[in-house]
């Protein structure tokens, strides 16, 4: 139900909306600690921003998106829940792209060795929310780290640091508590990007639901006995790019800033402005706004005492200045539990936050709706957000949305999860896996193929084109002929390359990617047959030198928590695909003569969850291949193999059997090769200090709520220190004429942090520091600064830090 239909009028604004909703929130404080605590239940948070500059994106397989800054820092959130006597499960949503199979093996190395048998493979469950806009770098298979110049470090190990610090917490927080559920539509953050592949589904499938996408949230909110909310787990579907292919700041993307959003709008619910209007931004209100009052009655009074304050020169400072400077550690009360919220990923493959449609960049027109190419050309296709073309702005509207819903569903929980909590988990090799199919009473058994990606993985989506001459839907292959060849002539194997290649250029697509194909490995007839009909670009699965270019062995897990199910799965299912497996599992598990859950079960896909294995689409959708069809890499009885390997699991779930675990993934690390240059040495102009303000406000300068505040400082690259936990970028206020109190940091979306050289293997750099004053900035005196870290002669890292002049904004 939405909250608006709890009151008999209309709201006006968004802060009305939530200035009722923390009405009833209070109400519900007290109600949900009264609540029966059957569970134990703890949560966790942690830094796990990666470095900020020269590694690749992953996401959008740009070779020329390499970081340079921070749009807000990027987390690990965690929640164990475990019975007072029994089982217990944990949960990490990760701020990345998707997880690893090599971090959830060295995250669980750890715990181990911490803990012993009481987090395993079996009960954690590490799923990433899809964001396009984090360091790469991490995975141990070659094709996705190709863009990246291999594997990187630094990425992998914040990874797991973070994770684990995460799970830490989430450990010692654990208390008495309950968990309760809710469920809404949210219309408006997510449409299908590949509605022509959709369109191949069953027209009756189609008709048993209202849209191509699925629209439903699903909240669970966490309640300790004690202090009453202290967190929130969302799953909802929709794609981590609403940042573009050329974005070069980390960012959580638009489920991070939901995540932000609603963190801090809890830690201030009830004290929200009677000015506010539509943006987020401006709805959370600051904490500094309790801590200085309006000190300022005229101009000319802030003017003249933010001339007193010049900028000083740059320097030296401590590791830990940054981190104690930092806003949410500073003013957090320690004795009372974190807020966590996590937004976090479902079924999303073929859902674009883009939600304005794609059009071509040439003529403003529509794309094609089977291809979505422009004239032939794929890469003028683009799908535009809610903010067009600002794609900041459209990263905070498709999170707002979210955020707005996650505190609807929040408000009004009734459901109180109760019951066992339980987990299954295996591993399945799905390169060689024998699926038995049931089509009108009889039964056939077919098998899934080794992994490849077809032509139309090349040709990327609305979110992100390809930048070479490949279409979605590049199926047009003259197979009959291949075909033909084939069964004429079995020494196709031992022709060359070059011959094969030649051969090849009946195809659909472009001959340099074909060539690259070739030189890499040219698929068998058996391949070609089993991923018919895909027209294989890459043959990954089959390609092992210098190692594994894509994964076979993958894992699958269920958790239970109550009456609510969550299906860990390695990769992004597509609408249709998500449907039909939680349909699947939920048969199973409601089973009257077995499980006691009958019809009163909650499902959710975490997608992108302990591994990853790109995409996978119904058996029509493939038929199709566009992007997500390509990039379904185990050929076209893929999600037939999920559903039959997941009924597994929930038939041994409700049977209180144990599962074997199936055969191991490789542990790849030692074999991991980086090509990215490490930072050699910093350094400055003669004269110049790291931390001196290169480009600062002008004197006697006020501003605007509402204006951009814009200062570079001479800096030095970020990847000497990612500031875990701390800050690279400081917005501070004058309090009582001569303290300076921290009011923004690199983590509030209001905050642009900016790196850059001036040329490519420049030993000088810049820290550019961007600040849009919020509208419920308090007028005042401010100051920006910036943290960093050298790496000087003989390699030593010398922290520092530089300010602004101040400046006053009324």
């Amino acid at each position: 139900m939405e909250f608006a239909s709890l009151f008999n009028f209309s709201f006006r604004k968004p802060y009305e909306v939530l200035f009722w909703i923390c009405a009833v929130l209070l109400v519900q404080n007290s109600k949900g600690s009264s609540s029966d605590s059957n569970y134990l239940i703890g949560l966790g948070s942690y830094d796990i921003t990666g470095p900020a500059a020269d590694v690749n994106m992953m996401g959008y397989a740009n070779m020329e998106q390499t970081a340079g800054g921070v749009h807000f820092r990027l987390r690990a959130r965690t929640f164990i829940v475990a019975e007072p006597q029994g089982e217990r499960v944990v949960f990490v949503n990760l701020d990345a792209c998707m997880a690893s199979q090599l971090v959830t093996i060295k995250v669980l190395q750890r715990l181990k060795e911490r803990y012993g048998d009481l987090y395993t493979e079996k009960n954690v469950a590490i799923s990433g929310i899809h964001t396009h806009a984090g360091p790469g770098g991490y995975l141990q298979y070659i094709v996705y780290i190709v863009t990246s110049l291999g594997f990187v470090r630094q990425s992998f190990n914040v990874l797991v640091n973070g994770i684990e610090n995460s799970i830490i917490q989430a450990h010692e927080n654990l208390r008495p508590g309950s968990i309760f559920i809710n469920k809404g539509e949210l219309l408006d953050a997510g449409v299908n990007r590949s509605p022509s592949a959709y369109l191949n589904n069953p027209a009756e499938e189609r008709q048993k639901y209202d849209y191509n996408v699925d629209k439903e949230m699903t909240l669970l909110k966490f309640v300790d006995l004690e202090w009453g909310p202290i967190g929130s787990f969302n799953w909802f579907a929709t794609h981590g790019t609403s940042m573009s292919r050329t974005n070069s700041l980390i960012s959580g993307d638009n489920k991070g800033a939901a995540a932000r959003f609603m963190e801090d709008w809890f830690e201030k619910k009830c004290g929200i402005a009677s000015d506010l209007d539509i943006s987020v931004e401006d709805t959370i209100p600051r904490r500094v706004s309790n801590i200085i009052p309006d000190l300022f009655i005229n101009h000319h009074e802030l003017l003249e005492l933010a001339a007193s304050f010049q900028s000083p020169s740059g320097r030296s400072a401590t590791r830990i200045l940054s981190s104690s400077r930092r806003v949410r550690g500073a003013l957090r009360n320690a004795d009372k539990p974190q807020f966590v919220s996590a937004f976090c990923q479902s079924n999303c493959g073929d859902v674009s936050p883009n939600v304005l449609g794609a059009f071509c960049i040439d003529t403003g027109l529509p794309c094609d709706f089977n291809h979505s190419t422009c004239g032939g050309k794929n890469e003028l296709c683009y799908g535009r957000g809610p903010g067009y073309p600002d794609e900041f702005e459209s990263t905070r509207i498709i999170g707002e949305r979210q955020f707005i819903k996650a505190v609807d569903l929040l408000s009004n929980a009734p459901e109180q999860l109760k019951g066992k909590v339980d987990f299954r988990h295996t591993y399945v090799d799905f390169s060689k896996l024998e699926v038995t199919l049931e089509r009108g009473g009889t039964t056939e058994v077919v098998q899934t193929c080794p992994a490849a990606m077809g032509y139309s993985f090349a040709a990327g989506t609305t979110d992100g084109p390809g930048a070479f001459d490949f279409e979605q839907g590049d199926d047009k292959v003259i197979m009959t002929l291949i075909g033909s060849y084939y069964s004429m002539n079995d020494s196709i194997y031992g022709l060359s390359p070059s011959f094969f290649t030649s051969m090849m250029l009946i195809y659909q697509g472009n001959p340099f990617w074909r060539i690259i194909r070739n030189f890499l490995k040219t698929p068998k007839k058996e391949q070609v047959d089993c991923q018919r009909p895909k027209p294989i670009l890459l043959d990954t699965g089959e390609m092992r030198k210098p190692y594994d270019w894509a994964p076979s062995i993958l894992p699958i897990q269920i958790l239970r928590v109550g009456q609510l199910i969550i299906l860990g799965v390695p990769g992004e299912f597509t609408t249709m695909a998500g449907r039909r497996l939680r349909d699947a599992v939920k048969t199973v598990l409601t089973d009257g003569s077995k499980s006691e859950l009958n019809g009163d079960v909650h499902i959710v896909i975490a997608g992108l969850t302990n591994s990853y294995s790109q995409y996978v689409t119904t058996f029509e959708e493939y038929q199709v291949q566009r992007y997500e069809g390509a990039s379904t890499l185990y050929g076209p009885h893929t999600l037939n193999a999920y559903i039959q390997e997941f009924k597994k699991l929930a038939h041994a779930l409700i049977d209180g059997q144990a599962v074997g675990a199936g055969p191991q993934p490789p542990d790849l690390l030692n074999k991991q090769i980086s090509l990215l240059p490490p930072v050699v040495m910093d350094a400055t102009p003669r004269s110049v200090k790291f931390g001196d303000v290169k480009s600062d406000v002008p004197k006697n300068s006020t501003f605007n709520r509402g204006d951009m505040v814009t200062v570079t400082f001479w800096s030095a690259c970020p990847r000497n220190d990612l500031m875990t936990e701390g800050t690279y970028a400081l917005v501070e206020v004058l309090h009582d004429k001569k303290l300076w109190v921290p009011a923004y940091d690199d983590d509030d979306f209001c905050l642009r942090f900016k790196w850059s050289r001036p040329f490519k293997l420049s030993s000088q750099s810049y820290a550019t520091i961007e600040w849009r004053i919020p509208k419920t900035a308090t007028p005042g005196v401010y100051r920006i600064t910036h943290f960093g870290a050298a790496k000087v002669l003989f390699g030593s890292i010398n922290h520092f830090t530089g300010s602004s002049t101040a400046f006053g904004v009324v």
